[in-house]
């Protein structure tokens, strides 16, 4: 039987690992002169970052270790500072 602590840690679990492949996907699909244009780290450092993310999620278990953590802030903020950018520049700059 699960108990309330357990099935909160899965929950936990599964958010951020869904958070970090997410984010880890889509820095694989942008272009990487979008990167550049932007401003922001590159396509491979973001997809290095990212991918570590996701393993060190996988590997704890846990979103929150101290691994786990900066984890999840680094997949919060590609998905939202450098997103935003790197998607802007490829629809030419449109906000809408």
């Amino acid at each position: 039987m699960l108990s309330f602590q357990g099935l909160v840690y899965a929950v936990l679990f599964y958010a951020a690992l869904g958070l970090a492949a997410w984010a880890f996907v889509d820095a694989l699909i942008r272009p990487a002169a979008g990167y550049v244009a932007a401003g922001k780290l590159t396509k491979p450092g973001w997809a290095a970052i990212l991918g570590l993310a996701v393993l060190i999620i996988v590997l704890t278990r846990t979103p929150l270790s101290l691994l786990g953590l900066p984890a999840v802030i680094a997949a919060i903020v590609y998905l939202v500072d450098v997103r935003p950018a790197v998607r802007g520049l490829s629809r030419g700059g449109n906000s809408w």
